[in-house]
Formats: structure tokens, sequence, C-alpha cells
């Protein structure tokens, strides 16, 4: 009676924990992007958009993009660059230098002595040994240590006719043409934007945020570069999966801000604050009742938009707020 009652406790308990995860879970992910941080900003794509006033805190770095980290570019993601000077080998050539040289101070040498008994000769072979070691590793530390190009009779630019200018932050500068030091650095150039900009953001907010409530891929992939309207699309075959459609209705604009603004090549960017209302609500897809309302009624959010020559503006990438 006792192992039954307990086999009975314990189905009870599991079918109470499976209940309350499927209370839990979401329905499905509400709003373009489903509050996520996604899409493509250039070079800046893992480089957390400024703060603004309508987004004091800034913006959060990328989860999702198909622009891939690059030697120029901040992502968090990365593990940190070694120290500066370390190289690989020099711990392990620290402690065989420091074991040799106290093993042949105190008698022991390298190899324990080579019999225990520290002799005159053995400790001037150990010396020498030692020397020989040291004269070795400095060698080959100043040959690693020596900037690639070293001593050649022309290392320098091929602009302007002087030495290669400071590179991003203060560092060096790859060599022209990317042959020493990889891809070439983007260059970033400044791009003014105007009130004219600033109404085709709004407006695009709001295509963007009515053809995602009606599903309409066509006009979603005119509105936004092809990434975009990839993860739209995945979202929208997400929510027809479970039986849902995602409404969105009386989208407004509230406030908004330039957060930076620039341009990589032919292409320019404009990462803009927007605080927005809006109705958002998961309707059934066959009885068109209403399974989930977004509770928040404004939402914050950074929108970056990219234009080409002869194209306007569309969104390339969403981040939420910090």
């Amino acid at each position: 009676m006792l192992t039954q009652f307990s086999r009975r406790r314990r189905t009870a308990a599991f079918l109470a924990l499976a209940a309350a995860l499927t209370v839990a879970a979401p329905v499905a992910e509400a709003r373009p992007g489903g509050g996520g941080s996604f899409g493509s900003r250039g070079s800046r794509t893992y480089t957390a958009p400024s703060a603004t006033p309508t987004a004091p805190g800034g913006g959060m770095t990328m989860q999702r993009s198909q622009t891939a980290p690059s030697p120029g570019m901040s992502n968090p993601g990365m593990q940190a660059p070694a120290a500066p000077g370390r190289r690989f080998g020099g711990g392990f050539f620290a402690g065989l230098l420091g074991a040799g040289l106290l093993g042949a101070l105190l008698g022991g040498g390298f190899f324990g002595g080579l019999g225990g008994l520290a002799s005159m000769i053995g400790l001037l072979f150990q010396v020498g040994l030692v020397v020989l070691v040291v004269m070795l590793a400095l060698r080959f530390f100043r040959r690693r240590n020596e900037p690639a190009g070293a001593g050649a009779p022309y290392a320098r630019s091929t602009l302007g006719g002087g030495p290669n200018p400071a590179g991003p932050m203060g560092g060096p500068a790859p060599a022209a043409g990317g042959s020493f030091g990889g891809p070439r650095p983007v260059q970033s150039r400044t791009v003014q934007i105007g009130p004219v900009d600033y109404q085709v953001f709004e407006r695009l907010l709001g295509d963007i945020q009515d053809a995602y409530s009606r599903e309409d891929r066509v006009t979603l992939g005119n509105l936004t570069t092809s990434e975009m309207a990839g993860y739209f699309d995945e979202e929208l075959r997400n929510n027809a999966a479970q039986g849902v459609v995602n409404k969105i209705t009386d989208v407004k604009l509230l406030q908004g801000d330039l957060a930076e603004s620039w341009g990589e090549d032919r292409t320019d960017y404009a990462t803009v604050a927007m605080r927005y209302a809006l109705k958002d609500v998961m309707v059934d897809r066959a009885s068109g009742r209403i399974v989930k309302t977004e509770p928040a009624p404004e939402v914050t959010e950074l929108w970056t938009f990219q234009r080409q020559p002869g194209r306007g503006w569309v969104l390339s990438a969403i981040q939420q707020t910090r």
C-alpha cells in the first residue's frame, strides 16, 4: 500500500509539473522580433548602440546575425585576447630555466645531479647548458617579437609617401591592400540624417508592423533586408505551426531620436531609438479568439535602417534597450 501510495504521489507531482510548464510556456513570441536583438549593422553589428534620451541605457548586443565577426569587430562572445607579451611556450621555458638554475646551484641540476654529487665538471656542464638554452630562448623570442617586414627597405605606405598612419584607436594600420594584415578594415564616413529621413523611419515602423500582422511576406521583403525578412518569415511559420496569428494594431510613435549614423563603402546606416505604442495580441487562427495579449502598451527598441544607392531605407536590425 505504501509503495502504491508513493507511486501515485510521484505521478501526481509529475502531472502537476507538466501542467505548470504548459501554462507557463508562451503561446508564441509576440511583435516582430519577439523582443530579441537580431540583424546586421555592418562593422558595428557586435557593438551596442549608443545611449539616447529615448534609450538612456543604450542598446543590447546582437543575439542573432548573419554577419560573421571579424578581427575589427567587437564581439562579446569572443574570448579576450591574451595579455601583451605572452607567447606560447613562455611559461614552459621559464619554468625549465628556473629549475635548471636552481638545480645547478643546489647540485641537483636538470637531471638530479647525474649521480647525486655535484662535481665540478658536472656543474660546469650544467651551467654551460643553461647558458646555451638561455641564448636559444632569447634568440627565439627576439625573432617572434620582430614586426612583420622588419628590415625591409621600403616598409612604408604607398599612399602619401610617408609612414603608415595610425589605425583605429591609435593602433598600427595594416599594410595597404591588406597584404600583410589580413582583410582591410572598413572605413566609416559621416552620414547626415534629416527630417525627411525621420519621416521615412516612422513610416517604416508602422508599415512593417502592419505587414507582419497581415503575414504579408512580399511587403516585408520590400521593406527589410533579406536577412530580416528571413527572420520574420521564421517567426510567422512558428506562429502558423502553433495555430495563432500575431495581430498588431494602433502603432504610434511616441518619441524617437538618432543613436548613430554612418556609412561604409556604398551603404548608409542609421540606428534610431523609438518608443512607440501598440496593441499586440495573439489570435487563434481557427476561431479568432484572443489567446494572448502583450501586457506592455509601449515598447522602446533601436531599429537600424540601411540605404544603398538607388534604393530607399530598409530595416536591417532590431535591438532591445538595456
